[in-house]
């Protein structure tokens, strides 16, 4: 009876795993961090002052950090003590990793589960390596983060050093944390008003926007890239839709934003000609994706921040650690129209047909954003004295895992706090988890029902 009472519950458990889907497998694990996160930060240890930090600080700053998103209630620079800061920078790594190293593997524990014509149809399409080589792709991955935080740390702290006149070890971690927060898309930074001293500091920003960039495209397009870096046509279409329309996305909001915020003279106008060509361009990388705060949100144009909400919905690559609706799902939504207003065409984009079941994943997982964004914009609207504007721009923002604000965030009250953490959590697992779970779902069907039009429009 014994040797059964020990037994059993971790039979029980093992059982339980074996219900969950990958999708559902990675939201736990985040649960799980977040957790432990929210522990570490309400320590006495990891707060200035007596006493330890207010739970409901703790746990929005350990959801911020394990969501990559630079939402924040206090100061981190101040209110957090260096212990506290490296727990955040911890935080902040294990959330970008993990959402790169999931979105990587989980097509091949999908591979598995979806049988020979899955794992064909994956490994043809998106370049999905087999089991046997799943170590050898979360070491690659490993290196890659590391090199690309190294690279960029070191730029950025040879600038504050040498050309800001840092001392050494605070230029080091300072220039350490931007790096690791700019690679993860994740827009933390230890200055007050974040990196809004950096605004005309080409040699600060040039290395966080490059940082961005690489992060919010994703490891797997990078990776797909250098195999085939001479032959380009031969990139898979997820590639090249990502990239075609990150190559797109920002010069045309670098355009839009310039052309709003030229003379406002709270944001553009002050700086001359070149600084604000350079602010525009990396504002529009950075709503997109990242969250650093180089120009007062609050201080912009509301049409600016419309453009805002349309950069950051759209989002960065998938499995990056970029969050929103990706790039390729908005490229594939854009080519379904395109296609329609073409006459019906089959959706094809690069000589390629685009799978019925692709175009059938990309609109639910839209259509989910979209009314969620909408819902919580409305709860925002209730429960705050905030407008339409400034909710709406709050809940994209978190929900895109950008971080960017108004300054109404930590004015917000509980039950808009909640809300935020909410939108973060879900902005961060949920389209990853909806799209493995229709595809864990999808089933062929051997029989039709005859069809019947109804009246679109």
């Amino acid at each position: 009876m014994r040797i059964r009472s020990v037994l059993l519950p971790g039979l029980s458990r093992q059982r339980f795993f074996r219900t969950l889907n990958p999708g559902q497998l990675v939201a736990l694990a985040f649960g799980v961090a977040i957790l432990a996160g929210t522990i570490v930060l309400a320590l006495p240890v990891a707060h200035r002052g007596p006493g330890e930090a207010p739970l409901l600080t703790a746990f929005f700053t350990a959801t911020a950090a394990i969501c990559v998103t630079s939402h924040t209630l206090v100061n981190t620079t101040t209110y957090w003590t260096p212990f506290g800061q490296v727990m955040i920078l911890v935080l902040i790594q294990i959330g970008g990793f993990a959402i790169m190293t999931a979105a990587s593997m989980i097509f091949l524990i999908l591979g598995r589960r979806l049988g020979l014509r899955g794992r064909l149809i994956s490994q043809r399409d998106m370049q999905v390596i087999n089991l046997e080589d799943a170590r050898r792709v979360f070491y690659g991955l490993a290196l890659f983060t590391l090199m690309v935080e190294i690279i960029i740390a070191v730029m950025v702290g040879l600038r504050l050093w040498i050309g800001l006149d840092y001392p050494f070890w605070r230029a080091v971690w300072r220039a350490t944390f931007v790096a690791v927060s700019a690679f993860n898309n994740a827009g933390f930074a230890l200055w007050n008003g974040n990196l809004t001293r950096f605004a005309t500091d080409w040699w600060v920003l040039t290395p966080v926007a490059i940082g961005i960039i690489i992060g919010g495209i994703g490891f797997p397009i990078w990776l797909d890239v250098r195999r085939r870096l001479r032959s380009p046509h031969t990139w898979t279409l997820h590639s090249k839709l990502t990239l075609a329309t990150a190559g797109i996305l920002t010069p045309l909001g670098a355009c839009a934003i310039g052309a709003m915020e030229w003379a406002n003279p709270h944001t553009l106008h002050p700086l001359s000609i070149p600084n604000r060509i350079f602010s525009a361009v990396f504002t529009s990388i950075d709503f997109r994706t990242a969250g650093f705060s180089t120009l007062p949100v609050g201080e912009m144009h509301g049409q600016t921040r419309v453009v805002g909400d349309m950069l950051m919905f759209v989002g960065g690559g998938s499995g990056s650690t970029a969050g929103g609706l990706k790039l390729a799902t908005f490229a594939v939504l854009m080519i379904i129209v395109i296609s329609e207003m073409r006459g019906g065409r089959p959706a094809e984009a690069f000589r390629r047909a685009i799978p019925s079941s692709i175009l059938r994943q990309s609109f639910s997982v839209a259509f989910i954003a979209v009314n969620i964004i909408l819902f919580a914009t409305l709860a925002l609207m209730v429960l705050t004295p905030y407008n339409l504007d400034q909710c709406l721009f709050e809940v994209v923002s978190s929900f895109s895992n950008v971080g960017l604000s108004t300054g109404i965030t930590a004015h917000l009250g509980v039950a808009g706090k909640l809300i935020e953490i909410a939108l973060m959590y879900f902005g961060r697992i949920g389209p990853l988890t909806l799209a493995v779970a229709l595809s864990v779902h999808e089933r062929e069907r051997l029989f039709s029902y005859p069809e019947e039009r109804p009246l679109v429009g």
